[in-house]
């Protein structure tokens, strides 16, 4: 009788600060945590997204500061920087439409919701909003 007996499963908490290094999340856990951080970068930086359009449509003189903000800087503040952040809202943006969408497509399609389908459209997630962020950080950093 105890060799039939099957040894259950043990379900444990995971501890940030010892079990998260070695434990291995699914791509489709990782889109959904990166969803939730995209969201508050542009939540947190909307200041500096309001910034950005009213600088760059008030007038022509404006305009000019906004360029020269990003080319020189403003203060201590390098132009590095704004584009860093400027950078940052860009794959925040992508990766929160990009998941979003996967989040409605897997409403609608419901055989969208099995395993191996959630993992291939989070790799989907992941390729796209990295590799568009690329060629758009390519473009703002001025290498074509």
């Amino acid at each position: 009788m105890p060799e039939l007996a099957k040894k259950r499963p043990e379900f444990r908490n995971i501890n940030a600060f010892t079990d998260l290094t070695t434990y291995r999340l699914p791509p489709a856990g990782w889109v959904s945590i990166l969803h939730r951080v995209s969201g508050v970068i542009m939540f947190v930086l909307m200041p500096f997204i309001i910034w950005m359009f009213d600088s760059s449509v008030s007038s022509e003189i404006s305009f000019a500061r906004f360029k020269l903000a990003f080319n020189m800087g403003v203060g201590f503040v390098p132009g590095f920087f704004f584009k860093l952040v400027a950078l940052a809202l860009i794959w925040a943006y992508l990766h929160h439409f990009i998941a979003g969408i996967r989040h409605l497509w897997m409403d609608v399609d419901h055989h969208a919701v099995e395993k191996k389908k959630g993992a291939s459209t989070a790799v989907a997630v992941l390729v796209l909003s990295i590799g568009l962020t690329l060629v758009l950080g390519a473009k703002l950093f001025g290498l074509y």
